[in-house]
Formats: C-alpha cells, sequence, structure tokens
C-alpha cells in the first residue's frame, strides 16, 4: 500500500537526521509528505528539503500565531516559493483564538490575503482553524469565490455538523494522531460521517502521535500507516481500498504531486 502524510513539520531541531528518517518511510509505505511553513523562515527551510529528498513536497505561508514578525512585503516572497514546482499549496493559514492576545483583526486580514494569493497562483490552501469555527466559517463563505482550487481544513477539530456544511462546499478533512485514541470522539465521528472522498491523512510531525506512540516526541510520517487504518475501521472499508482512496484524494487536491 501508498501512503501520504499531507501535513506534517519536518524543518527545526526535532529530528536528528532526515536521511534516516526518508529512508524509514520508504520502508514502511509512505511515498510522499507534505512538510508545511508556518512563517517566511519556515517556508524557506521546507522548500530546502523538499529540494533534497524524493517524495517531499512543501506549503508556503504564515500560521495565524506566527504573525508578530510577518511584513505585508513578506506575502511577496511566499509568492516566489509558491511558484516553486513542488510548493503543492499555500499554508498553513487560518484563524486561532486560543491565546488571550489574540489579534483577531489581523489573523483576519493576513488569512484573506493569502486566500487571495493562493486563488492568483491557482494553489489549494491548507487551513489552521482552532476556537475560531464562526469566523472561520464567515470568510469561507464570503471568499467562496478564491476557493476553486481547493481547501483542507488539517487537523480538523470543530462539530461534525459543521464537517458535513464543509464537504457540500468542497473542503477535505485531514486528521492525525490523536484519531485513533478511543477518547478523540469527535474526530472519530467526523472520520465516520464524512465521505471517503473528502478524506486525507496527516500527523502535524512532530506532534500528536497515535496511540501506539503515546508520550513520544517527536511523531514522525511513520505513524500514517497506523492513522489509516483507524480510517478504514471507522469507514468500514477494507484497508487498501482506504489507502488507495487517500492517495488519489491526494492527488485531486494537490494538482503539482506528481
Amino acid at each position: 500500500m501508498r501512503y501520504i502524510d499531507v501535513h506534517c513539520h519536518l524543518d527545526g531541531r526535532h529530528f536528528d537526521d532526515l536521511d534516516e528518517l526518508f529512508s524509514k518511510l520508504k520502508c514502511c509505505g509512505v511515498e510522499k509528505v507534505i512538510t508545511c511553513g508556518v512563517d517566511l523562515p519556515t517556508s524557506f527551510a521546507v522548500r530546502e528539503i523538499a529540494e533534497r529528498y524524493e517524495g517531499c513536497y512543501f506549503t508556503a505561508g504564515f500560521h495565524p500565531t506566527e504573525l508578530k514578525e510577518y511584513k505585508e512585503s513578506d506575502l511577496e516572497k511566499i509568492t516566489e516559493l509558491a511558484r516553486h514546482e513542488k510548493c503543492v499549496a499555500i499554508g498553513e493559514i487560518g484563524l486561532d483564538y486560543h491565546y488571550p492576545d489574540t489579534n483577531k483583526p489581523l489573523q483576519q486580514e493576513v488569512f484573506i490575503k493569502q486566500l487571495q494569493l493562493a486563488d492568483g497562483l491557482g494553489l489549494p490552501v491548507e487551513i489552521h482553524s482552532r476556537n475560531s469555527a464562526e469566523d472561520m466559517c464567515e470568510i469561507l463563505k464570503t471568499n467562496a469565490g478564491l476557493l476553486k482550487n481547493g481547501l483542507l481544513l488539517h487537523c480538523y477539530s470543530h462539530s461534525v455538523e459543521l464537517a458535513t456544511e464543509l464537504e457540500k462546499a468542497g473542503a477535505y478533512f485531514s486528521f492525525g494522531g490523536t484519531s485513533t485514541y478511543s477518547g478523540s470522539k469527535k474526530a472519530r465521528r467526523c472520520i465516520a460521517t464524512l465521505g471517503l472522498s473528502r478524506l486525507l491523512t496527516e500527523t502535524d510531525s512532530p506532534y500528536m502521535p497515535p496511540a501506539s506512540r503515546a508520550g513520544q516526541f517527536p511523531n514522525t510520517p511513520e505513524s500514517i500507516p497506523e492513522i489509516l487504518r483507524g480510517f478504514a475501521q471507522l469507514q468500514g472499508v477494507d484497508e487498501e481500498v482506504c489507502a488507495d482512496k487517500v492517495w488519489a484524494n491526494a492527488h485531486t487536491l494537490f494538482k503539482k504531486l506528481n
């Protein structure tokens, strides 16, 4: 079976030996990974990683909690990065109202500008949304015309009801290691309820290990087979059928994967 991790963070100091990691991924069938930028430095870093490893792709963008150093001119550099042959999306972008010092207007402004950027480049977006369901939905609804190249709600954490609404609007959803825990009832209900044609596997590495690696850090894309197995069980389909469909979904959404 072929597996894909559509959202992980392989930059930084969490991984001692990326050569060894990619060798292990090949052995366990994880043939492709998308490593994501969260600001300008990480977007450049993941580009370099993608250039070094076959089967590795990247995204470029500003995460909503990483805007302290943001300057409007930085979007020109994100645009330049996004034209790279292995940049498959603008991300990770979105809203995050978890912290008390959140600058909501700035988050919303930068989010919309990056939706516009993605539309202009013909790229999908990878969206982060935490504690922000109402504003997220309003922005997506108001800017629906900018989403014709596709959108992924990564690590989806809102309600099943909202997920079904977003599914009708063409959204994809990815879930990681937390979906393998029996206590993650919301995520597991979403996986069981949504159409298989809208599901994608991720790890959000180095975070969110699956049940078999509980408490371990860093998590790696090696966890994808376990996450996929959970998808198959919740969907009530054969594991190989599930793996094939998730693989196809990823290539439908991320058209620059090859």
